[in-house]
């Protein structure tokens, strides 16, 4: 199109929707002593948001939030989906760099002083977009529905209930009742994918329109108020700044994504008390300092110290008044901070060497890793339904399988094996295991299990002769 013809174009375009001025009120930011590097990290949050919005919304049109289907539809989405591992592996990482850039530009914008001078209501939004992030990532933990995310989750929903007088209430209402099911899944499910980017879109929005009343702060070295330097606009220079640092991100989420694909443990199951609870890294610091307030001490160490924590944290520029920024001339203040943040680190060390430290928590540990390993490497299952399992059941063919199916139940094998051995968290299916053994190996295996199966719960089973060729007749049928 020639370039007279494109011109009138954009010009009849912008006659009726003012893009032109739109675009200049939005870039012609000035800055004061020009674009730098420091100043990356709130465009990168908010590429790294879009981004996940994005790539949630594609997991969405899969995902059912109920106990039964959201660990079968996420497992459809690793291992059927084209790209769907690496779409789900993107939007995973995506949750950690965000807290990570986000951890940037608190720490930027502090050091910076960039809360100074008239911009009280600057950083009190950026506190609630800060708490508002902490939450999406909350509540998309659970979404998996399964082993690491249930008891992370679990540990997560009962803090709340250290709250006095509401506390209850808090935890039945963040769960949907007293125990964690489907009802708990369809709360959070609503929260990460409606309310809480709902939230975040409107504080981003406020965000951005009180950024743009106080004017950017400029250096350290610069007046918050009646900035001095030269100002620079915010295009060209730190738009293409901030595009390469976006699309930094965005390579190093792909090659995560590539080369170490996020992996999704078996399905949750709320009966194995020996499934030891951690939740994602950024929430480790947390996990340990709740271990230090036992009984009656919780509130004081889980709603008190926290709670004032925050307030101080969000009062800063009420509580600095000074117009210093130079962070070498402000000592208390970095200090402080500074020493939270060593305090964090040397939580989440203290708690690394701990598990690590304790012989049965390591192993434990290591037997966790290895479950969502195994998992990850195994083929898709469809779902079977309890009415197929319990017909195929009934259609033995052989009336002596029909009786070793109620010594099956009698015996509890489906509290850990599943109904018609379809397997659970807890123990191996046994569909097809007579493609692996025979009935004499088989009968041999029940009445003195190897120490792999001993070490998984397996007890030696005392039948007589008739109940056992019944139970090895019906375990040979499951096909």
């Amino acid at each position: 199109m020639p370039r007279t013809r494109r011109t009138a174009l954009f010009g009849w375009f912008d006659r009726r929707t003012g893009l032109d001025s739109i675009l200049r009120k939005a870039l012609d930011e000035p800055i004061p002593g020009g674009a730098r590097f420091a100043y990356v990290f709130g465009s990168a949050l908010l590429f790294i948001f879009i981004s996940q919005v994005i790539t949630g919304v594609f997991l969405a049109l899969y995902y059912v939030p109920s106990a039964d289907h959201a660990h079968t539809t996420v497992a459809y989405i690793t291992k059927e989906v084209t790209s769907g591992s690496f779409l789900r592996s993107i939007h995973a990482y995506g949750s950690s760099a965000m807290v990570i850039l986000l951890l940037l530009h608190v720490t930027q914008t502090f050091l910076y002083g960039s809360y100074k001078g008239r911009r009280e209501l600057l950083w009190l939004s950026g506190c609630v977009l800060f708490a508002l992030v902490l939450s999406m990532a909350f509540t998309g933990y659970l979404l998996p529905w399964d082993q690491k995310a249930y008891f992370a989750t679990a540990v997560g929903t009962n803090i709340p209930g250290e709250v006095p007088l509401i506390g209850a209430w808090i935890k039945s209402l963040m769960r949907g009742g007293v125990e964690m099911g489907t009802l708990t899944l369809s709360r959070f499910f609503v929260a990460h994918v409606l309310m809480i980017p709902a939230a975040i879109f409107g504080f981003i929005a406020l965000h951005v329109y009180l950024f743009r009343a106080a004017g950017s702060a400029g250096p350290i070295d610069e007046d918050p108020v009646t900035p001095t330097q030269p100002p620079e606009p915010f295009y060209p220079r730190q738009v293409v700044i901030d595009a390469l640092f976006a699309l930094a991100i965005i390579i190093v989420l792909g090659l995560f994504a590539h080369f170490m694909p996020f992996e999704l443990g078996p399905k949750a199951n709320p009966a194995d008390t020996r499934y030891l609870p951690r939740p994602e890294w950024y929430y480790i610091p947390v996990f340990q300092w709740l271990k230090y307030w036992p009984g009656s001490l919780a509130f004081l160490g889980v709603v008190v110290i926290p709670g004032v924590v925050a307030f101080l944290f969000a009062s800063l520029p009420f509580l600095d008044r000074h117009m210093e920024r130079r962070p070498w001339k402000r000592p208390v203040a970095v200090g402080t901070y500074v020493f939270i943040f060593l305090a964090l680190f040397g939580l989440g060390a203290v708690s690394y060497r701990n598990d690590h430290n304790n012989l049965g928590y390591a192993a434990q540990l290591v037997a966790q890793q290895k479950a969502a390993k195994e998992f990850m490497h195994q083929p898709f299952e469809p779902e079977l339904s309890q009415a197929s399992l319990s017909s195929a059941n009934s259609a033995l063919a052989e009336p002596i399988a029909a009786k070793g199916e109620k010594v099956y139940q009698a015996q509890s094998c489906n509290a850990c094996h599943g109904d018609g051995g379809s397997g659970t968290p807890a123990a191996p299916k046994l569909i097809g295991i007579h493609a692996r053994f025979s009935a004499d190996q088989l009968t041999v295996l029940l009445k003195s299990p190897s120490p792999k199966m001993t070490a998984g719960g397996m007890s030696p089973l005392e039948l007589s002769a008739d109940d056992m060729a019944a139970l090895v007749a019906y375990l040979r049928s499951l096909k």
